[in-house]
């Protein structure tokens, strides 16, 4: 079984590691983040370091490769980008939990993780690094670019589109054939019946536009103190 870090120590974190045990594919060895104390551990696996330590361990594990576990979409690209900065052909893997329904002739990209529960439908495409949270749904011939991502009850019909780092908030629903593209969140509880073009926030039901977003405004509700983050040079 090969040998794997996870970036990322908070209660994602967790839940990633959950799905790649219970995958059985992967033998994590512990975990990377930049913001916690070296040494201690989570659900029984060592913070190892930060990106910095990665040529180290990676010599000292064998690892195989690795999976960025932050649920903010533009955190996690940067993150990507940075350890492909330190070890350019590092390979990442993605986690998909044993109790997903995966349909026919679906694409799943490297990184991407599918949690309990999630339906994906029949000739779907999940671009990379991609979150699909629990009990989400993704209908027949969706396409879900790189770092987006589907909160928890999610449901999208059949022929859908989502944007590059765009997010739909918790138990969201949006019917077939619909479009929203890159760098827009929908607020939680909507319901999305039109396109919704890049770089908004919209909510509601029906969903309407409430304002322009900046590329990397926070979303989640642990960050709703920041406006815009900056990812620090040592992740």
């Amino acid at each position: 079984m090969n040998n794997i870090l996870i970036f990322g120590a908070s209660g994602h974190g967790s839940v990633v590691l959950d799905i790649i045990e219970s995958q059985g594919q992967y033998k994590p060895i512990g975990f990377l983040d930049t913001y916690k104390r070296k040494g201690p551990k989570k659900n029984g696996y060592e913070i190892l370091g930060n990106t910095k330590d990665l040529p180290y361990l990676i010599e000292k594990f064998n690892i195989y490769g690795g999976i960025v576990a932050i649920g903010d979409n533009w955190i996690r690209q940067a993150m990507v980008n940075r350890i492909k900065k330190v070890i350019p052909e590092f390979r990442f893997v993605s986690a998909v939990h044993p109790t997903a329904n995966i349909g026919k002739d679906v694409r799943i990209g490297n990184g991407s993780v599918i949690m309990p529960g999630v339906i994906v439908n029949a000739n779907s495409v999940i671009g990379r690094h991609c979150i699909l949270n629990t009990l989400s749904s993704l209908g027949h011939d969706g396409q879900m670019a790189d770092f987006s991502s589907l909160a928890p009850r999610v449901g999208v019909g059949g022929n859908f589109q989502l944007g590059y780092c765009s997010a739909i908030s918790i138990g969201t629903n949006v019917i077939e054939n619909v479009s929203i593209e890159m760098h827009t969140v929908v607020g939680a509880g909507s319901l999305v019946i039109n396109d919704i073009p890049g770089y908004k926030v919209a909510y509601g039901s029906p969903a309407k536009i409430i304002r322009n977003r900046e590329i990397g405004e926070s979303y989640l509700a642990l960050n709703r103190s920041q406006v815009k983050r900056t990812v620090p040079d040592e992740l």
